[in-house]
Order: C-alpha cells, then sequence, then structure tokens
C-alpha cells in the first residue's frame, strides 16, 4: 500500500484512493466502513470504506476476507492484496486521520469527541464515494456509539441508501470486514513507517501495543517526553495516558488568555 501521500505530511490528515472501477459506477452497489486503531495512544486512526456491485457479494465473499482483528498481519497483507487485485469490480477509499488531527480536534474549544470525528470522517468517505459516482444502494457500518441513532443519522444523510449499523458489522458482513482490512494495513504500514519530524535520533520501534495500558508503551511515552515540548507527533496527546505523564513529568507552563480574565496553566 502507497502512502507516500500521508508521509509527506503526518501532521495533517489525507485521503488515499483506489481507482473507482467503471462498474461500480453502473451497477447498484454495497459499501462497507470500519477503522483501525481507534483506542491507541499512538498513530494515526483509519477509516475506510470498500465496495463492489450488489451482483458480485458473493465474488468478494470468494476472496475470504474476515474481520481484520482475527487475522495475522501477514494474512492481512494477503488479503489487500486480493482486493486491491479485484479493481474489476472492488474499490476502497481511506481517510487517514494524524495524531496530531485528533488531538487538536478534541482539545479545540468546541467540544469535538472522537465519535463526532469518527461520524464526521465515516460521512466523509460515503459522500465521496458518491461524487465519485459510485452507485450506492446498501451502506453496512460498524458502529461507534448506539446503533440506531448512528443508522438514523446516516440514513438522514444519505436518503436513498439502505443503511445498516451494526456491532461487530466486520464479523457479519463481508463488505466491511474488507474495510477493516483495508483500514488496517494502512495503519500498521503508517505505523511501521513513521518518520518523525523531531530530532530523536535513533528511534525505539519497541513501544508496545501502542494502547494505553500497556506497560510497554507507557514507558516508550516517558522515554520521547520533552519536559519543555513535550511528545512527539507520533503521540496523541489528547489522551488521558499522555496527559498524566505531562502532569506528573513535564515543565509547568502560563498560558495568558485574551479572551478570559486571568490565565490558565498547563504543563508541556
Amino acid at each position: 500500500m502507497d502512502l507516500s501521500q500521508f508521509e509527506e505530511d503526518n501532521t495533517v490528515s489525507c485521503r488515499l484512493s483506489s481507482p473507482i472501477p467503471d462498474i461500480c459506477k453502473t451497477e447498484d452497489c454495497c459499501l462497507g466502513i470500519d477503522e483501525a486503531g481507534r483506542g491507541p495512544v499512538l498513530g494515526p486512526m483509519v477509516y475506510g470504506i470498500c465496495f463492489c456491485p450488489v451482483s458480485k457479494k458473493e465474488d468478494l465473499k470468494g476472496l475470504k476476507v474476515a474481520d481484520s482483528k482475527t487475522l495475522t498481519e501477514e494474512q492481512r497483507e494477503s488479503l489487500f492484496k486480493k482486493l486491491d487485485e479485484a479493481k474489476s469490480f472492488v474499490g476502497w477509499t481511506l481517510q487517514v486521520l494524524s495524531p496530531n488531527t485528533i488531538s487538536t480536534s478534541m482539545l479545540q474549544r468546541t467540544k469535538y469527541n472522537l465519535n463526532a470525528l469518527s461520524h464526521d470522517a465515516a460521512i466523509g468517505l460515503v459522500q465521496y464515494a458518491l461524487d465519485s459516482g459510485v452507485q450506492l444502494k446498501e451502506v453496512f457500518v460498524d458502529t461507534v456509539g448506539p446503533a440506531e441513532k448512528y443508522q438514523d443519522k446516516l440514513s438522514q444523510r444519505f436518503p436513498g441508501v439502505e443503511v445498516t449499523v451494526r456491532p461487530k458489522a466486520d464479523s457479519l458482513f463481508p463488505i466491511v470486514s474488507a474495510a477493516s482490512i483495508c483500514a488496517k494495513v494502512a495503519r500498521d504500514h503508517a505505523v511501521k513507517g513513521w518518520k518523525f519530524l523531531e530530532d530523536l535520533g535513533e528511534v525505539d520501534s519497541d513501544y508496545g501495543s501502542g494502547y494505553p495500558g500497556d506497560p510497554k508503551t507507557k514507558s516508550w511515552l516517558l522515554k520521547y517526553l520533552d519536559p519543555v515540548f513535550g511528545f512527539p507527533q507520533f503521540v496523541r496527546f489528547s489522551w488521558s495516558t499522555a496527559q498524566t505523564l505531562l502532569d506528573s513529568n513535564a515543565l509547568p507552563v502560563h498560558w495568558d488568555d485574551d479572551e478570559e480574565d486571568g490565565s490558565s496553566l498547563r504543563r508541556g
């Protein structure tokens, strides 16, 4: 998977897409949505869609796609290659949300939580498929938040498209499994090939799973916490784990707030 567009500037988000199969512009299509990397404190979150004609559902099923979390990295790579080779009837698009985008969005003055960010990424991808000429009739989504509420939101946003939102949709619908594989492969590549903009020397790549509760991940965060500048942009500094480490180990900084009386105290 070519992530060069994201790697050129991994401080911002970007959209990557396969060519749109001609058949998807003339036949009714189904589309699956899933994400990879929602929970980790390190690296990007990737939202993915995969789509194909409704008439080709059995062909997609024949590729033996499955929920990416049940597969090894080698199996995911193999299945993504099969999906990419099936470009005559399968298309995919990814929204790579950088750690910096995630954290600055969540910490802005106007509340914008991870669920809202996820919903907007999914909606943007569906709109992109429609704008690209994909004849969408069915959309299947792995839920973020209450499934019924999310389904109503998408149905209102895309009238004329039959929307199904379910927990564990990546294990129920092959088209969502395919989206899951695309998203997970992209995140794996982005994390492995991460280019640190900060001058950190040779970076230790043994950061564990990247999840906040992992002792290896916490040790890595402490190792690369600068008491003045905080964390490298590989880190989602809005996560509570990162905030706690900053509060305990970074130098206090006074910020004058022109919009409010007084000043606030921040660390890092």
